[in-house]
């Protein structure tokens, strides 16, 4: 049986500024994309060492991946992948398309084939723990990118869908009880169908359900796409109170680079299923290359 890691709320990170504007994710193409190729093949070359990645874990991970090799089927997308994430941080992993961000998180949740390499939660190895048992055992909850709700069910019923592996189901209710208290947006909606829920407020019951099961650590893949901008912000603000407020880690893709390294303690660039860059989110806002090719600036 897998130990579960303590509240990751006893040590939280100092509170960085938050994000202003609502970044739509849209940038002037200033570099094409064979050009955006070539540049980033050339920072591979001087990727981060695990040493580094584990200062900025804060010395003591949480989450590692250490020298994964996966993918799906035969094909491996992910070749020698290092990760470390310390308890209570958020993580954003940005870099061009095909490069292997989703399948990250698709690893660590259990959706991908897993050639060699491990990955750890604590000093337990999860590697070939499949998606039940990292949601139970391991307290790892996975918010994918497409629209997951379920349209012709209520926002109440889509919520006890999230509790489906518990025992007991007034205790998923219970639970369910829980969230419409934190959030009083959905509990106005509780006994309506979730297809009259706006974008925003279908994205919110995603994450919603998610807590049902109480996880340690979220991996939330493309918050913002398919959002109007007016709902970009509040949905960066739930996962600002869910890490702040509540201790919860978050591993994160964001196709806006720009709004995911200013909300995330740690930045990520992967290219081509490696790594090539890893600084606080703030430091690869402010590096030249990282604005060149992925922020439009």
């Amino acid at each position: 049986m897998i130990s579960r890691p303590k509240d990751c709320g006893e040590k939280r990170p100092a509170r960085k500024h938050r994000i202003s504007g609502h970044g739509e994710g849209t940038v002037d193409v200033v570099l094409s994309v064979d050009a955006v190729a070539e540049e980033a093949a050339r920072l591979a070359a001087e990727a981060p060492s695990r040493e580094h990645l584990l200062a900025l874990a804060g010395g003591k991970p949480l989450l590692s991946i250490d020298n994964l090799h996966a993918g799906y089927g035969r094909m491996e997308i992910l070749h020698g992948l290092d990760l470390l994430i310390g308890a209570g941080q958020s993580l954003c992993l940005i870099g061009p398309n095909g490069a292997g961000k989703s399948t990250v998180l698709h690893s660590i949740f259990g959706f991908t084939r897993v050639f060699s390499g491990h990955i750890r939660l604590g000093d337990d190895d999860i590697t070939h723990l499949k998606p039940n048992e990292k949601l139970v055992g391991a307290g790892i909850a996975y918010i994918l990118q497409d629209n997951s709700v379920f349209p012709d069910m209520t926002v109440e019923e889509n919520l006890w869908m999230g509790g489906y592996l518990l025992n007991d189901t007034r205790e998923a209710r219970r639970r369910a009880d829980e969230v419409f208290d934190k959030y009083p947006r959905l509990a106005r909606r509780r006994r309506q169908p979730a297809s009259v829920l706006s974008g925003g407020e279908r994205r919110l019951l995603e994450i919603a359900r998610a807590l049902i099961m109480h996880p340690a650590i979220l991996l939330v893949d493309e918050p913002s796409i398919g959002l109007e901008p007016r709902f970009i912000d509040m949905v960066f603000e739930i996962l600002d109170d869910l890490q702040h407020a509540e201790g919860k880690t978050i591993i994160m893709v964001e196709q806006n680079a720009r709004k995911g390294l200013e909300f995330a303690d740690i930045g990520y660039v992967l290219v081509s299923g490696q790594l090539v860059k890893a600084a606080p989110g703030d430091d690869l806002l402010e590096d030249e290359d990282v604005g060149r090719l992925f922020l439009g600036g």
